[in-house]
C-alpha cells in the first residue's frame, strides 16, 4: 500500500504513520487559541516533528460542530506564514486542512504536499485544484456540513453507506484526473454521526478500505470518548486515545491523525512488533 503526495510517496504497507494536528485557529475544540500566532504553531510544529509525526497538518477553520464559518483570506492569513516557516526549515510532509479550493491552491504554493478536505471534495474547483497539482488527497465522509453536522444524524446501515461514498468518490476523482495512489479516505469520525455510529464504524474499519486507498482515522480527543467516559475533560481523552489508536491500526488504518504525537506514534509501534514484527 503506498500513497503519492507532491513531494514522495509514502510506502504504507506494514508501518503506520502519524499526522500532527496544528490548528491555527481562535476556537477549535482541543486547543483553539494556542498556536495562533505563527511563533507559537511553528513551536508546535517542532515538538510534534520531534517527537515522530510523519505529516503536519495546518488548519485555520474549526470544524467543530457549531463553528462559525472562515473566509479564504482569512483562512489564508492564519495558515499561511505557518506553512511556509516550516516548509523553510523542514523536508517532510505539510497538509492544509481546508474546503476551500482558494486555500488549497495558495497552501500548495507555499509548500504544502497534502489537502485534507472534510467535505470529500465536493467543489469541482478543489477537485481541479488537487488533479493539477499532482498532490496527496485526504477525502472524508461528512453527512451534513460542519455548522449542522450533529443535528439527528441519521443512516440505514452506516458502515454500508460510508464504504458506498468511498467507492464512488474513488470512481468519480480518478475519472476526474486524480491518481489512485494520490488519494487517501477517512471515514470522518464523529462529523455527521451519533456515538453508535462512530462505533459501528470503528468495528467495521476493515470493510471500508476502497482500491488501494490507505485508511486515515480521526480519532484524537473527539466527543464521543468523553460521552463513554463521562467526563467533559480533554486531557481525560489522550489515554482512551492511544487506545483506540492501537485497535484502528490494527483493523487496517495507516494513518493517524492525532494531537499527542509521542504516545500514538509508541502505540502503534507495539502493536507493529507484535503483528508484523516490524522495529522502528
Amino acid at each position: 500500500m503506498r500513497w503519492k503526495t507532491r513531494a514522495s510517496t509514502l510506502d504504507l504497507s506494514e508501518r503506520a504513520i502519524v499526522m500532527g494536528i496544528l490548528n491555527v485557529t481562535p476556537d477549535s475544540f482541543s486547543d483553539g487559541g494556542d498556536h495562533d500566532s505563527p511563533a507559537a504553531a511553528l513551536v508546535r510544529a517542532r515538538q510534534m516533528i520531534a517527537e515522530g509525526a510523519a505529516i503536519i497538518d495546518v488548519g485555520g477553520e474549526s470544524t467543530r460542530p457549531g463553528a462559525d464559518e472562515v473566509g479564504a483570506a482569512e483562512e489564508m492569513a492564519r495558515t499561511l506564514p505557518v506553512i511556509r516557516a516550516l516548509r523553510n526549515e523542514w523536508e517532510g510532509l505539510i497538509s492544509i486542512d481546508t474546503m476551500k479550493p482558494e486555500t488549497a491552491r495558495a497552501a500548495l504554493e507555499a509548500g504544502a504536499d497534502i489537502v485534507n478536505d472534510v467535505s470529500g471534495l465536493r467543489d469541482p474547483e478543489m477537485v481541479r485544484v488537487c488533479a493539477e497539482s499532482g498532490c496527496g488527497v485526504v477525502v472524508m465522509h461528512m453527512q451534513g456540513e460542519p455548522r449542522t453536522m450533529q443535528v439527528k444524524p441519521e443512516y440505514g446501515d452506516v458502515l454500508a453507506e460510508v464504504r458506498q461514498f468511498f467507492s464512488v468518490r474513488l470512481a468519480d476523482l480518478t475519472a476526474a484526473g486524480i491518481a489512485e495512489e494520490a488519494l487517501c479516505f477517512d471515514p470522518g469520525i464523529g462529523f455527521g454521526k451519533t456515538l453508535e455510529h462512530n462505533l459501528e464504524l470503528l468495528r467495521g474499519l476493515e470493510q471500508l478500505q476502497v482500491g488501494s486507498c490507505p485508511l486515515l482515522i480521526g480519532l484524537s480527543r473527539k466527543s464521543f470518548i468523553g460521552r463513554l467516559l463521562g467526563s467533559d475533560v480533554l486531557e481525560d481523552r489522550d489515554w482512551p486515545t492511544v487506545a483506540l489508536t492501537a485497535w484502528a491500526r490494527e483493523s487496517g488504518a495507516m494513518i493517524h491523525r492525532v494531537h499527542q504525537v509521542r504516545p500514538n506514534r509508541e502505540a502503534l509501534q507495539m502493536v507493529e512488533a507484535v503483528m508484523v514484527g516490524t522495529v522502528h
